[in-house]
């Protein structure tokens, strides 16, 4: 049974803010894959660096099991979560999946305004780069059960947006 709201789309989309107010107005339950993983095995960036982006997704699927085992809710996935198979299979038959879609050059901004470093973007992260890592996970973003074109809507639009489309296709969490 589907019962949780994932969040998906790429790094620096807005989905953990986005879920946060979500899960709010809908009055459940909030969860963050990536703070999960954190809290668990430390930084993202030493994971990647010292136990590789594999490990990585692994410990990212644990924390989407495990969440889902809990009280439905919101879930903000990381930026490539989708790209795990198992991480995947399961979103598909437990989640509804919403795809926050914001074009390269504006995730190319938010990132040099971010403080912290993505591991597969390094220090500097260039639009080649993303555009090319945009290219190769859109496939899998795009089979979400509801897209948000969400370039020039602000964080209550994209809210306002997935709640009218949760009502209009009478799902409840």
């Amino acid at each position: 049974m589907r019962n949780h709201i994932a969040l998906t789309g790429f790094m620096a989309a807005g989905k953990s803010t986005i879920g946060k107010k979500l899960a709010r107005k809908l009055g459940v339950k909030f969860y963050d894959i990536d703070d999960i993983v954190v809290s668990k095995h430390g930084p993202v960036s030493d994971i990647f660096y010292a136990q590789g982006e594999a490990q990585f997704r692994r410990y990212e699927y644990e924390a989407i099991a495990e969440v889902l085992e809990q009280d439905p809710g919101v879930i903000a996935l990381g930026g490539g979560a989708v790209t795990y198979d198992e991480s995947l299979k399961l979103l598909k038959k437990r989640t509804y999946r919403v795809f926050v879609k914001v074009p390269p050059e504006q995730i190319l901004g938010r990132l040099r305004r971010s403080k912290s470093v993505r591991p597969l973007l390094g220090p500097t992260p260039s639009l080649s780069r993303i555009k090319e890592l945009y290219a190769q996970r859109m496939p899998r973003y795009s089979h979400a059960d509801y897209v948000v074109e969400a370039e020039d809507m602000s964080t209550a639009q994209i809210v306002e947006d997935v709640v009218q489309w949760l009502h209009k296709k009478n799902l409840t969490l």
